[in-house]
């Protein structure tokens, strides 16, 4: 992946830092240098957390564009990414509600089990401005709504009840500084191999 060898990692935002509590602002300019630069940056970044996906508010910067480069269940790997997304609402009688582990490079360490569709359509614009339709299944498809719910704001964290809410946050403290000693090895890993 090219995106990935250009870009430089950034620092990912935790719970708690405000960008991440509200929705990110549209994005208007497409094709532009700058944009090319945040793609190839959080494609890095992504990488070096080793995560599915990362949305750029994760990355400190209020736009809304999530990439993701990740394997599913049955092995397909998927690679892209997408400003703008917007959700399609699907029918009841086309989606199941699958309970799956779930975790997010903002909240480093715990998985909690998340309800969500096993299906997702996603519509929105690539970096020319260009419209795409981006569809998932199973795990794909989780990752698709994970990214857009952050670029509104929320967190998975926000889909638990209270008292496993605080857990994960428990859990988190707990684990954070081994977490984030692991990206900084492979960060600087990274870094000596480009």
């Amino acid at each position: 992946m090219s995106e990935l060898h250009r870009g430089a990692p950034r620092r990912i935002t935790v719970v708690g830092e405000e960008i991440l509590t509200r929705r990110c602002r549209e994005a208007t300019e497409f094709g532009t240098p700058e944009l090319t630069r945040l793609i190839e940056d959080m494609f890095a970044t992504n990488h070096v957390a080793e995560g599915a996906a990362i949305a750029a508010n994760q990355v400190g910067v209020d736009l809304q564009l999530f990439v993701w480069d990740m394997r599913d269940e049955r092995g397909t790997h998927h690679i892209g990414h997408i400003l703008n997304p917007v959700l399609d609402d699907l029918p009841a009688d086309q989606r199941t509600l699958l309970e799956e582990p779930e975790g997010c490079l903002s909240v480093p360490g715990p998985y909690r089990v998340v309800a969500r569709p096993d299906r997702a359509v996603v519509r929105g614009q690539d970096q020319d401005g260009n419209p795409i339709v981006v569809k998932g299944r199973g795990y794909f498809a989780r990752c698709l709504q994970h990214e857009t719910d952050h670029l509104h704001g929320r967190l998975y964290l926000d889909r638990l009840t209270q008292r496993e809410r605080k857990s994960a946050l428990r859990e988190m403290a707990a684990s954070q500084d081994e977490v984030f000693a692991r990206r900084a090895a492979r960060s600087s890993s990274a870094a000596s191999s480009s």
